[in-house]
């Protein structure tokens, strides 16, 4: 692999502590500006709809920009953010520089996928787009808890100054690593919009929405999941999210290896398997040990989809991919909205703190039903494909006959 999906890698480490850190250090920003804490949640809020619109934004406006020089904009954006949040004198300014940040997360990650897949053999483009998220899931082992250890330690504004720290590193490395791929000839906007008309793209960014989204479900509130089912301390729950970020780059790196091998049966398992351990996250959430080799799963079947999916997404949007690659960024994000909006909803109905595991349940088994789907039309497309290939010779024979 390239030494330029290192430094892919260092950029994507900080987004993912950026994006989760703000998770553990929320009463102490609240405190400290005198907000509550559902006030101080728009931070998160803020964020993932930021990913949301930002990656076609950004993605658009640097249609005229080289995809090197894109991404080292991006990671200036996303350093500035930060910056911003650490040194915002009232809430807004922080919101405003969380958003800032967001900005960067889809269109980072949406060209980085383009320009990982385009630095390897046809054959590796899966594995190269799994070594640049490894920088996603490793965050949530390292940074995040490091990041949360800091800010409750000395303050949550040097790990944002850290986390600036670490944009920096990733844009010196963009610069330095990156070779300047030319741009693909001809390509143009209405190019890169005409993705969108394609179904196969279509689908697989359900599938990212419905997936995904199935694991947001129980990981959102995996807190009051676990201290008041499986009977943790609340400061276990640091350690049970480090074990969901280890099973996130196991899951990572498999569904890396396998996907240029076997994309869609890799999807079929993973969305499955995803489907019946949420189900049985209801039981086991009653154990700690369970519980905790249950969270583990979560994240290895949830994040065995992401190279999958985003190759998916490449792979029917051959051409013009970068703006369909960073809008599936976003799909992420909304998928964890969606999750996240639907398990509050069931808890406040009074369903109890493990029925968000049905709801994460239900949304991947929707999006094993899409993939079947998916795989369907692809199956009918080809064999009409084949049909109309083969008619074009027999009735040149019958013209030639005349």
């Amino acid at each position: 692999m390239p030494l330029a999906l290192l430094a892919l890698a260092i950029g994507a480490f900080g987004i993912g502590t950026t994006e989760f850190v703000i998770m553990g250090l929320l009463p102490q920003v609240a405190g400290d500006f005198g907000v509550s804490i559902p006030t101080a949640g728009l931070l998160v809020t803020g964020y993932a709809l930021g990913v949301v619109a930002g990656a076609p934004l950004m993605t658009v406006l640097g249609t005229k920009v080289s995809r090197k020089r894109m991404l080292m904009l991006l990671m200036a954006l996303f350093v500035a953010g930060n910056l911003l949040s650490a040194l915002a004198p009232a809430f807004a300014v922080m919101l405003i520089g969380r958003v800032v940040a967001s900005l960067a997360h889809g269109a980072f990650f949406g060209i980085g996928s383009v320009v990982a897949a385009e630095l390897v053999a046809p054959d590796k483009k899966a594995g190269a787009i799994a070594m640049m998220f490894t920088g996603l899931t490793v965050a949530n082992v390292v940074g995040v808890p490091l990041g949360t250890f800091v800010g409750q330690s000395v303050g949550w504004r040097v790990t944002f100054g850290i986390v600036a720290a670490l944009g920096v590193v990733g844009l010196a490395g963009i610069a330095r690593l990156v070779p300047d791929l030319p741009r693909p000839e001809g390509v143009r906007l209405r190019h890169e919009l005409a993705a969108f008309k394609n179904t196969q793209v279509l689908l697989a960014m359900a599938m990212t929405v419905l997936g995904f989204g199935g694991v947001f479900a129980a990981i959102t509130y995996i807190a009051p999941m676990m201290t008041h089912a499986a009977g943790f301390a609340e400061g276990s729950v640091t350690w049970l999210l480090v074990l969901f970020g280890l099973g996130m780059v196991g899951g990572n790196l498999v569904g890396g290896r396998f996907a240029d091998r076997a994309l869609m049966p890799l999807l079929y398992v993973s969305l499955g398997a995803l489907a019946v351990v949420l189900a049985l996250f209801t039981l086991t959430a009653h154990n700690k040990v369970l519980a905790a080799v249950t969270i583990a799963l979560i994240g290895a079947l949830g994040f065995a989809t992401v190279p999958p999916l985003q190759k998916r997404v490449l792979d029917q949007a051959h051409g013009a991919p970068t703006l369909a690659s960073a809008v599936n960024i976003g799909a992420f994000n909304l998928g964890n909205a969606l999750s996240a909006w639907l398990g509050g909803m069931v808890i406040a109905a009074g369903f109890g703190y493990t029925s968000p595991n049905w709801v994460g349940a239900a949304l991947a088994a929707a999006a094993l039903l899409l993939a079947f789907l998916s795989a369907a039309l692809e199956r009918r497309d080809r064999k009409a494909g084949t049909v109309v290939a083969g008619a074009v010779p027999a009735r040149e024979q019958a013209l030639a006959h005349r």
